[in-house]
C-alpha cells in the first residue's frame, strides 16, 4: 500500500533556455530605471486622471475605449497604495510623494517586456526555425518605439501584448488540433484565445482589428475540417460549437465583466454625469440622485417638472424660458412674433420649471388623489416663473427657417391667438396607456394644432438669445429624431395655486427611488452608446501625423523635456527595424501573388506542407500588420506615431519568416538549378507531365548518381510529390527514376510503399499510378 514511499518522486520538465534569456533581457530593458522621469510623460496626464477617478469610486466616461485599460492602470496604483490625489492638468509636472511612479508604470513595462518572447514562441508555432524565432524577439527587443512606448503609462505595450496572445494561443491550438483533439490542453488554448481577443478590445476598440483577423484565420480553419469526410457529422458539430462557445460567446460575457466591473467601482457622481441620461445619472450616487431621491415617480396634472432632451448635443440642455423676447426682426431682415423665448439652457436653473396643466380645469396643483398623465393626452404647458403658456405657430424659427418658432405665448391684443395645446407620446412605451413617468419616460410634444414637434435643433442663438440652444417645432412628417425627445428629470407634485407662494414651494412625496429601475443592461447599454458616440477631440495637435507618414517614419513625438537639463524623451523608431519591416511586407506580397500564378499553372514550387506554412505565417503577420494599419486612413479623427505600433509589431514578425524563406527556398532552388548540360531545368514541363513533374524529373533525372545513396527518406520526398501531383505520369517517371538509379524492379518497393503511405495520411482517395 506505501510502495511508493520506496521509489523517490521525479518531476522532469523542459526548460527553453532561449525563452528565459528573451524574457531576462526583455524585463532588463522594460523594468530598469523605470521611476524616470519622475514626472508627466505626455498621455500620461489624459491616462493619470482617470486612475485618480477610480481612486475616488468617481464616474467617468472616455471616449477612446472601454474601461479595461484603465481598470489594469488604476489596478497599479491600487497595489501602490495611490490615494488619487494628484492635479493631472499639465505634461511635465513633477509627481508629488503620494504618487507610485513605479507601480503605476509596472503593468505596461510587464506587457511590454512579454512582447519578447511572445514573438519567438509565436515564430515557432508557425513552424519555423528557432533562428528565426530568435531573429524575431531580438527585433522586438530592441525597437526603441516599443521599449519608449511600455516604459511609461500608456496602453499601447497593452494592446500590442494581448493581440500577440491572441495569435499565439490560436496557434498553439491550431497545433493542438492536430494531435489531441478536445484535449485539456486544446480547450485551455482555444478559450485563451478568446480572452485574449476580448481583453484587446477592452483596452483599446482598435483591438478588434486583431480579433477579426484570429476568427477570419479560426473561420477558414473551420471551413476545412467541415470538408474533412473522415470525422462524424456529430464531432464536426462538437468541433464548431466549441469554437462558437470559445470565440465568440466568451468574449461577449469577458467584455460584458469589464463594464459590470467598471460600474461597480465607479458608482459616484461625477464631472461627466450631464453626457448621460437623467435615469442613469439617478443610478450614481451624489449628483442627481441625490436631487432626485424622494420624487414621485408618476407625472400628474398639476406636476412641476424639468425637462431635459435625451439627444444632448452639442451639450445637455433643459428647456428653458425666460423674461426677455424675440426681436422683432432678425439681423437678415426676417420678423419674428415678438414674443416670449424659449430655448434650451445648458444649466440648471430655476427657469427651467415648468407646470404640467390639464386644458379642461385651470388649477396649477395636483388633485388628491393624483391624476397621472397617460400617453395621447393633451397637456398644457405653463412655464413656472413666468405662468405663460409653452405655443408654436406657423412663424419661422430664428434660425431653422424651416421650422417653426416656439415660444411661451405674450397676449397683444393681435390677431394671432395662442396655440397651447400638445399632444403627449411615449415613445418607449409598452402599452397606449402608460403613465408618463419620471426619469424612465423618454417622450415626444407634439403641437396638436400644426403636429409639428418640440425639438432641439442644436443651433446657438444669437447674444439676444444669450448664446443659448434653440428651440424649434419641426414637422412630424419629416421623420424621427432623438433631439425631438425629452424626460423628466427633477418632479414634484405642485401644492399651492399661488404664483409666490409657488416660486418657494417645497415637495415631500412619498419615497420612491427611481434608480432601481435600472438594471445593469440598460446602464451598460447607454454607456456603450455614448462612448461610441462621444466626439473625440478632431483638432490638430502639434505631433499628430498621417498614416502614410508612419510608414516612412517622417514624424516623431516629444514626450518630454527636462526644464533644467534639456534632457528629452521621443517616440522616435528604429529606422533599419521599419524600413527592413517595410521590405519584407512587400517581398513576401510578391512572392505570393508569384507562387499563386504558378500554382494556377500547375507549377508547384513549394510543397504542400511549406505552402500551407507560408500563407498562414502571411494571414497572421501581413495580415496583422493590414487590419492594424489601413483602417486609419478612414477614421477622422487626430492621429500620433504610436497607432502605429500595433501594426509594426506584426510587420517586424514577418521579417524573419521571409528571411528564413528565402534562404530555405529561393537560395536552395537556385543551387539546385545547377544541372549538368543537356538537363532538363527546374520548372520545365515536359510533354504530357506538369510543370511540377518536369522540374523534380530534371533535378533527379539529371542527378542519378546522388540518388543512390539516397535512403527511405528520398522515397517519401518522391512519393509526395506523387500524391501532391495526383498524376500516373508522375508515377510512372518516379518508379523509372527509382528503378535506373538504384537497379532491378525490387528496388522500386521504397517507392511505391512511400506512396501508399503518404496517400494514406493525407486522406487521398484516388488510387491514380498505384
Amino acid at each position: 500500500m506505501l510502495g511508493f514511499l520506496e521509489r523517490p518522486v521525479v518531476v522532469t520538465a523542459d526548460i527553453n533556455l532561449n525563452v528565459v534569456a528573451l524574457t531576462a533581457v526583455g524585463l532588463l530593458s522594460r523594468l530598469w530605471r523605470l521611476a524616470y522621469p519622475r514626472a508627466v510623460v505626455f498621455d500620461e496626464v489624459y491616462y493619470g486622471q482617470y486612475i485618480s477617478f477610480y481612486m475616488k469610486r468617481i464616474f467617468f466616461l472616455d471616449g477612446s475605449g472601454p474601461p479595461f485599460g484603465h481598470m489594469l492602470l488604476a489596478l497599479g496604483g491600487y497595489l501602490g497604495g495611490f490615494d488619487g490625489n494628484f492635479l493631472w492638468n499639465r505634461i511635465g509636472a513633477e509627481y508629488s510623494s503620494n504618487v507610485p511612479v513605479w507601480s503605476l508604470r509596472l503593468l505596461p513595462a510587464l506587457t511590454g517586456a512579454l512582447l519578447v518572447p511572445m514573438a519567438y514562441q509565436i515564430l515557432l508555432e508557425l513552424g519555423f526555425s528557432h533562428c528565426a524565432a530568435t531573429g524575431a524577439a531580438l527585433l522586438i527587443l530592441i525597437e526603441n518605439a516599443l521599449i519608449t512606448q511600455a516604459r511609461l503609462m500608456l496602453l499601447e505595450s497593452v494592446l500590442i501584448f494581448f493581440n500577440l496572445l491572441a495569435v499565439l494561443s490560436y496557434l498553439k491550438f491550431a497545433n493542438s488540433q492536430k494531435q489531441r483533439p478536445f484535449s485539456l490542453r486544446w480547450w485551455f488554448w482555444l478559450t485563451l484565445t478568446g480572452m485574449a481577443c476580448s481583453c484587446a478590445v477592452g483596452v483599446k476598440y482598435v483591438g478588434v482589428f486583431t480579433y477579426l483577423l484570429v476568427l477570419a484565420v479560426a473561420g477558414v480553419h473551420a471551413w476545412h475540417l467541415i470538408g474533412d469526410r473522415t470525422l462524424s457529422h456529430v464531432r464536426v458539430l462538437c468541433h464548431l460549437l466549441a469554437r462558437v462557445a470559445a470565440l465568440l460567446v466568451v468574449p461577449a460575457l469577458m467584455y460584458l465583466l469589464f463594464f459590470y466591473v467598471h460600474l461597480t467601482l465607479v458608482y459616484r457622481s461625477g464631472p461627466h454625469d450631464q453626457i448621460m441620461s437623467s435615469a442613469f445619472q439617478a443610478s450614481l450616487e451624489g449628483g442627481l440622485a441625490r436631487i432626485t431621491q424622494g420624487q414621485p415617480l408618476e407625472v400628474a396634472y398639476g406636476s412641476q417638472v424639468t425637462l431635459k432632451n435625451v439627444f444632448g448635443k452639442p451639450v445637455p440642455c433643459w428647456l428653458h424660458s425666460h423674461q426677455s423676447t424675440y426681436p422683432m426682426i432678425y439681423e437678415n431682415g426676417r420678423g419674428s412674433s415678438h414674443q416670449q423665448q424659449v430655448t434650451c439652457y445648458p444649466f440648471k436653473d430655476v427657469n427651467n420649471w415648468w407646470i404640467v396643466k390639464d386644458p379642461g380645469r385651470h388649477p396649477l396643483v395636483v388633485s388628491s388623489p393624483p391624476r397621472p398623465v397617460r400617453h395621447g393626452d393633451v397637456v398644457q404647458l405653463v412655464h413656472g416663473m413666468t405662468t405663460r403658456f409653452l405655443n408654436t405657430h406657423d412663424v419661422a424659427a430664428p434660425l431653422s427657417p424651416h421650422s417653426q418658432e416656439v415660444s411661451c405665448y405674450v397676449d397683444y391684443n393681435i390677431s394671432m391667438p395662442s396655440q397651447n395645446l400638445w399632444r403627449l407620446d411615449i415613445v418607449n412605451r409598452e402599452s397606449d396607456t402608460e403613465v408618463w413617468k419620471t426619469i424612465l419616460s423618454e417622450v415626444r410634444l407634439v403641437h396638436v394644432n400644426t403636429s409639428a414637434v418640440l425639438k432641439l435643433s442644436g443651433a446657438h442663438l444669437p447674444d439676444w438669445g444669450f448664446r443659448q440652444l434653440e428651440v424649434v417645432g419641426e414637422k412630424l412628417s419629416r421623420g424621427y429624431h432623438e433631439s425631438m425627445v425629452w424626460n423628466v428629470e427633477e418632479h414634484r407634485y405642485g401644492k399651492s395655486q399661488e404664483q409666490k407662494e409657488r416660486e418657494l414651494e417645497l415637495h415631500s412625496p412619498a419615497q420612491m427611488d427611481v434608480s432601481r429601475n435600472l438594471s445593469f443592461m440598460a446602464r451598460f447599454l447607454e454607456l456603450q452608446w455614448r462612448m461610441l458616440m462621444v466626439k473625440s477631440d478632431d483638432s490638430e495637435h502639434k505631433y499628430s501625423s498621417s498614416p502614410l507618414d508612419w510608414v516612412t517614419l517622417d514624424t516623431s513625438i516629444a514626450y518630454w523635456l527636462h526644464p533644467r537639463t534639456s534632457a528629452q524623451i521621443h517616440l522616435l523608431g528604429n529606422v533599419v527595424i521599419w524600413a527592413s519591416a517595410g521590405l519584407a511586407t512587400a517581398v513576401y506580397a510578391l512572392l505570393f501573388f508569384w507562387y499563386l500564378l504558378r500554382r494556377r499553372r500547375c507549377i508547384w514550387d513549394l510543397s504542400e506542407d511549406c505552402w500551407l506554412r507560408w500563407v498562414l505565417a502571411g494571414a497572421l503577420c501581413a495580415g496583422g500588420w493590414a487590419v492594424n494599419y489601413l483602417p486609419f486612413f478612414l477614421m477622422e479623427k487626430t492621429l500620433f506615431l504610436y497607432h502605429y505600433l500595433p501594426a509594426l509589431t506584426f510587420q517586424i514578425l514577418l521579417l524573419p519568416v521571409v528571411l528564413q524563406h528565402v534562404a530555405d527556398h529561393l537560395c536552395r532552388y537556385r543551387a539546385s538549378a545547377a544541372v549538368p548540360p543537356g538537363a532538363p531545368g527546374p520548372g520545365v514541363s515536359q510533354g504530357r507531365t506538369s510543370g511540377g513533374v518536369g522540374r523534380v524529373g530534371g533535378t533527379m533525372g539529371g542527378r542519378c548518381g546522388q540518388l543512390r545513396g539516397a535512403n527511405n527518406g528520398d522515397a517519401g520526398w518522391v512519393a509526395r510529390c506523387a500524391v501532391e501531383q495526383n498524376h500516373s505520369e508522375f508515377w510512372k517517371w518516379g518508379q523509372r527514376a527509382w528503378t535506373r538509379c538504384f537497379g532491378g524492379s525490387g528496388a522500386a518497393q521504397p517507392l511505391r510503399r512511400a506512396v501508399v503511405r503518404s496517400r494514406r495520411e493525407w486522406g487521398c482517395c484516388s488510387s491514380t499510378g498505384a
